[in-house]
């Protein structure tokens, strides 16, 4: 039998020019990466294999630094997740910018620059000529209901700049972090096209509300950005009079965030909305360099979220009771995780957090593990299937953090299910093969 041949190597030393078309098969990408590696040395002087860590709190900045020294070492393992990296961002080069001021419909406010987005679940009311007020059907997204609204290109916003800041953190691509401040100056700080700081007009239902707390779980993904413009480091890029001006939009944002009805209403949520608006507010904190108001939410967490949310036998009432119950359990886990996260840093241990009867990350963790295996069917009828391959990376975050027998042998177990590309294998500090 013939010996498979190994996956192009990605040299950290050089930067890829050649941008794949955006139906190249990945196979080819990552030849064409490897060959154009060779034609242009970085130019970025303080780029290096073993840089300053960035200042991120999304990402484990250890874990970055750790995985631009292994493929500086020549470590093979991660060329498939670099080279998928690279791909994503050199489509991502040709982006149009976003800018709240392309939807096609316009916030109650009558101003464009506010963000605009509509319940996802809500439909006419077939029994009313109009259709108003809207009626919910749980987990049935209306099509209709991100027409014309601001949340999708907010998504693709946030994904994008998180994707050019990891690109330019293992590569020095200027043209990467060019790309990233030219997204964010579009959406936040040109006068002509930014954004608003508040999410007044978020999920919108019509006939009953112009708009609402709920909403705010639209921005979760602003912690993407934050962490990816921070990976741009001391790039020329991102200058000083960027930095000043896209801080005080933040810094209005999270005064909404923790001023209004709106935010005050998804402070108040018990399910997943309420644990990733403290998510929000304790990054958007941290970033703002506001630590102790990071760690005084993350602190009350523990009670107001985990113990609450999470039972005994570490299962999630209020995410079991949606129509989609393991994908939304996940998203509430996902949160929860990310909590944990943020505090370690801040003397808040989420991690061997126990309540006196169980209640704790690692019981949430072991209930949905099983069902790493797609073999094993969901007890509940969900209305779609979930993404199950986001357990791996869930247990490769844990697992950390503490040595669990049981959970390491699912975690070995199910690797496997989750892509040799998966962008999860490339931000962690060890092999899999070290474990």
């Amino acid at each position: 039998a013939s010996t498979p041949a190994e996956p192009p190597r990605i040299s950290l030393r050089t930067r890829p020019v050649v941008a794949p078309a955006l139906n190249t098969p990945m196979n080819i990408v990552a030849s064409l990466l490897q060959i154009s590696t060779g034609l242009a040395l970085l130019t970025g002087p303080s780029f290096s294999a073993a840089p300053v860590a960035p200042q991120i709190f999304m990402l484990d900045a250890a874990n970055l630094v750790a995985a631009r020294a292994r493929l500086a070492s020549g470590d093979r393992s991660l060329q498939p997740a670099l080279a998928k990296l690279l791909a994503e961002a050199e489509k991502t080069l040709t982006l149009r910018p976003p800018t709240v001021m392309t939807k096609t419909l316009t916030a109650a406010s009558g101003d464009k620059h506010d963000y605009l987005s509509f319940g996802p679940y809500w439909w006419p009311d077939p029994s009313k000529p109009d259709g108003l007020p809207y009626i919910r059907r749980d987990s049935e997204v209306n099509p209709t209901s991100r027409e014309g609204a601001d949340d999708d290109a907010l998504e693709t916003l946030c994904l994008a700049t998180e994707t050019l800041g990891l690109a330019y953190w293992f590569t020095g691509d200027e043209r990467f972090a060019e790309k990233a401040v030219q997204l964010v100056r579009v959406w936040f700080l040109d006068p002509a096209t930014r954004m608003n700081p508040n999410l007044q007009h978020a999920q919108a239902i019509p006939g009953i509300t112009t708009g609402r707390g709920i909403g705010i779980i639209g921005s979760r993904r602003l912690t993407l950005l934050n962490d990816g413009l921070a990976l741009l480091g001391n790039s020329p890029a991102w200058t000083a009079p960027d930095r000043t001006a896209f801080h005080a939009w933040l810094g209005e944002f999270y005064h909404w965030l923790t001023t209004s009805k709106n935010g005050q209403d998804e402070r108040g949520e018990l399910n997943n909305h309420g644990s990733w608006y403290d998510v929000q507010v304790a990054h958007l904190a941290l970033v703002l360099d506001r630590p102790e108001e990071a760690k005084k939410i993350l602190a009350e967490g523990l009670t107001r979220r985990l113990a609450s949310e999470v039972q005994p036998d570490g299962s999630q009432p209020l995410e079991l009771a949606r129509t989609k119950s393991l994908d939304y359990s996940l998203m509430n886990l996902e949160a929860l995780f990310t909590c944990a996260q943020l505090a370690g840093p801040l003397g808040v241990d989420w991690w061997g957090f126990r309540t006196a009867d169980g209640r704790s990350l690692r019981a949430a963790l072991a209930y949905l593990a099983p069902y790493v295996d797609p073999a094993r069917p969901w007890p509940k009828h969900d209305l779609h299937a979930a993404d199950r391959s986001r357990l791996v990376g869930l247990l490769d975050q844990f697992l950390r953090h503490g040595e669990d027998p049981a959970l390491r042998k699912l975690f070995g177990e199910f690797t496997a299910t989750s892509a040799a590309d998966a962008r999860w294998r490339l931000i962690r500090n060890q092999p899999l093969s070290a474990r």
